[in-house]
């Protein structure tokens, strides 16, 4: 009896967690025989029928970077397009904003078709989708990039990857879809669902105008549930405009006009989208997106990594890793990491040139020292006058360390005053020459030879030097 109880809550904890993970019925691939000809499960079959869907009805991709969402939306018999199923991203790179060009690990954002040729059943990836960057578009605007995927193995350089059970369903349905009749599947990839909310929160990036531009085709599939139809002309997005001449993507625009029922119905849409734009506006006064980077997404699912092969890098979603901030809190970070990146790049840099001088044979630059240290090093390297005893304070008689300075004369009766300096004062300029060298005065004298004796000035007497007092005589008379 308690066993039974045991397996009944089982089941029951199996089916209500269900309704969330999307992996109680992924692919068991050790089963697969051949991953293109897959077919899908009888609950997915089930669920198209429930929906009003054949099953090579043509399918739309629907991709948002900012909560890692990859949909595929399927069209019913009255020829409008439902979600069908919701796939979390396991790996995309970059941040939020468009494909620029090659070796910049974003991933695209726009439009593009899918053609059954971009299907590649030999990836290293398991499965892939070229996603057909750069486009129509892409190109016009001068944008680079190659081998843009959608692809298994979760793990991206600006493609969006999937797991491979993912992977094996979504080009499954693109396969039935094609079968199907379907010409090129659409796909549409945003950095976020272009609700007012969000709009308002990424007011100040800047991407986006593009944004702007990506979100009249977003909201047409909105209030339609079709795909738009896309032009390219004045290097920017037209969606479903009839024009009379052809589109030229880097030319003017042909003479456009929107069919009348979708501008009644864009019109009660964009009314709708400006008062809540507006009170999102409200909502986020003072405040600005701190958009994550990379490796910050990464940080907050390393879990996911552990017990599996180095490969597998899934890379997290901008909603957990971001956060709404001051301006002057997000200008301190941001000012922050610009300067970390600067320490970087020049320790970079350095190395390069230590390695290149090792490997050319030559002398291995000093790294330059900071302009404040230098002066501090100096004064630390310069020689401290000789110290004298206690007993001998006033006495001449301890020979000094260094070169005695030119003695001027006096008249009779008072001390010749020495000039040096004071112990612990550096020395003036003409005092450290003289101590380098003999006086100008005295130089042949002193560096004459014994030979040219008759050459040198005629001996002076001696001086007699003063006796030396007793300590305790010093201050008599």
């Amino acid at each position: 009896m308690r066993l039974r109880n045991l397996l009944l809550t089982a089941a029951v904890a199996a089916a209500l967690a269900g309704c969330t993970n999307e992996t109680l019925d992924t692919v068991n691939l050790s089963s697969v025989k051949n991953k293109t000809e897959y077919q899908l499960s009888s609950k997915m079959v089930s669920k198209m029928r429930e929906l009003g869907m054949q099953k090579t009805s043509p399918i739309l991709l629907r991709i948002f970077k900012e909560e890692g969402t990859l949909e595929v939306w399927k069209a019913n018999t009255a020829n409008r397009f439902q979600l069908l199923k919701s796939y979390k991203i396991c790996a995309w790179s970059g941040k939020l904003g468009p494909k620029v060009k090659e070796g910049d690990r974003q991933a695209p954002e726009g439009f593009y078709p899918l053609y059954p040729h971009q299907m590649n059943p030999n990836s290293n990836y398991y499965l892939a989708i070229n996603t057909g960057y750069p486009n129509t578009y892409d190109k016009a605007n001068g944008r680079s990039g190659t081998h843009l995927m959608i692809h298994g193995a979760c793990s991206s350089s600006g493609c969006y990857s999937m797991t491979d059970e993912q992977i094996i369903e979504i080009f499954a349905l693109a396969r039935d879809a094609f079968k199907g009749g379907q010409e090129y599947v659409q796909l549409q990839a945003f950095p976020f669902r272009m609700t007012a909310e969000n709009m308002a929160r990424h007011r100040d990036n800047p991407n986006i105008e593009f944004w702007k531009m990506l979100k009249a085709g977003y909201d047409q599939f909105e209030v339609t549930k079709r795909p738009p139809q896309v032009n390219v002309c004045e290097r920017k997005y037209v969606f479903n405009q009839q024009a009379d001449g052809k589109f030229n993507p880097a030319g003017q625009c042909p003479a456009m006009t929107t069919p009348p029922a979708l501008e009644m119905a864009m019109a009660s849409y964009e009314k709708d989208y400006q008062r809540d734009y507006e009170k999102a506006l409200k909502k986020f006064d003072g405040m600005v997106w701190y958009e994550p980077t990379e490796a910050e997404r990464k940080a907050i699912v390393a879990e996911q990594r552990k017990g599996r092969e180095l490969a597998y890098a899934p890379t997290g979603t901008s909603l957990d890793a971001g956060k709404l901030m001051k301006v002057s809190d997000l200008e301190k970070k941001l000012a922050a990491q610009k300067e970390a990146e600067e320490a970087k790049q020049a320790a970079l840099i350095q190395k390069e040139a230590l390695e290149k001088a090792t490997r050319e044979g030559r002398n291995v630059p000093v790294p330059q020292q900071s302009p404040v240290e230098r002066p501090v090093q100096q004064a630390a390297l310069q020689e401290a006058p000789a110290k004298k005893s206690f007993w001998n304070l006033f006495s001449k008689s301890e020979p000094e360390s260094e070169a005695a300075a030119p003695v001027s004369p006096a008249p009779d009766g008072q001390a010749a005053v020495q000039l040096t300096a004071a112990p612990g004062q550096p020395q003036p300029a003409a005092a450290q020459e003289q101590a380098a060298a003999p006086a100008e005065g005295n130089a042949q004298v002193a560096n004459a030879p014994a030979a040219n004796a008759e050459m040198q000035a005629p001996e002076q007497p001696a001086v007699e030097q003063p006796k030396k007092r007793p300590f305790w005589k010093i201050w008599g008379n």
